[in-house]
């Protein structure tokens, strides 16, 4: 795989790392992934409070997926940059026709640990090209999930992005985290990705930048570690995480946010 590529076991290590604890995020098949793939993660990407920063993040992006789901019954649900998650598995959306999107390397990884059904598929492709939307059925609507990948377009790609995804899909729902540009500067000396040969990434200080050239709008932003996660942690823990990866101090860094059709 190649550096990007590789980040994603961060997260899964994250959620393979917090489902041994019990608590935030129950996942065994990111359990049974690490255990089987054992990448040998160094330095702050081994990080326990970043487990849990991750793991909260992918709790959010499950709970909202399963949220906007339950409002329409024509939808497919897009996972891009997908990696190793088992979102579609913790979430239970079985009605859903499900996609899930990443580099061929990764989907061919992917394939060791998951099969394709009826309504789930995988598919290789770089979600910033539009030929790949063609192998999914037309559908009124379309749940995107962008965890983790947005930091590593440009914001002319990413706009490229969502313009395929609207000029596709007659209404699209989205969520999608992103570096702010201090983190995006500050992450060529210091990040967990760093520790897996990563330097280049972007950020976005507005969310409705996205919004020229694109039939996209700015809905509202989300918190990233909600109250109810972090009460999961404990003593010193709960001090500590609550200082350094919580509130204010965190949105300098890092954002989520959701976008809608116009």
């Amino acid at each position: 795989m190649n550096n990007v590529n590789k980040t994603l076991y961060i997260p899964l290590y994250g959620k393979a790392y917090v489902s041994k604890k019990n608590i935030i995020l129950h996942d065994q098949m990111a359990e049974s992934i690490w255990s089987a793939e054992g990448f040998p993660l160094k330095g702050k990407s081994k990080s326990k409070y970043l487990a849990y920063y991750m793991a909260m993040r992918s709790g959010v992006f499950d709970l909202w997926t399963l949220e906007q789901a339950a409002q329409v019954n024509d939808v497919v649900i897009l996972h891009l940059g997908c990696g190793m998650d088992s979102r579609v598995k913790r979430v239970h959306i079985d009605r859903c026709r499900w996609y899930d999107v990443d580099f061929s390397e990764v989907i061919q990884e992917r394939t060791k640990y998951y099969q394709e059904t009826e309504n789930y598929h995988m598919i290789s492709a770089d979600v910033r090209s539009d030929d790949w939307l063609e192998q999914i059925p037309k559908a009124t609507k379309a749940i995107v999930v962008m965890e983790g990948i947005s930091m590593y377009m440009k914001l002319d790609e990413l706009e490229q992005v969502l313009a395929n995804l609207t000029k596709y899909f007659s209404e699209v729902s989205l969520l999608m985290d992103c570096y702010t540009t201090f983190a995006a500067k500050a992450s060529k000396y210091k990040n967990p990705i760093n520790d897996v040969g990563v330097t280049e990434v972007y950020g976005i200080d507005d969310p409705k930048a996205l919004e020229a050239g694109t039939n996209i709008r700015f809905v509202q932003e989300h918190e990233m570690t909600p109250s109810v996660y972090i009460e999961e942690l404990s003593g010193m823990e709960k001090f500590i995480f609550k200082k350094l990866y919580a509130g204010n101090i965190s949105k300098k860094m890092y954002r989520l946010y959701e976008y809608k059709t116009r």
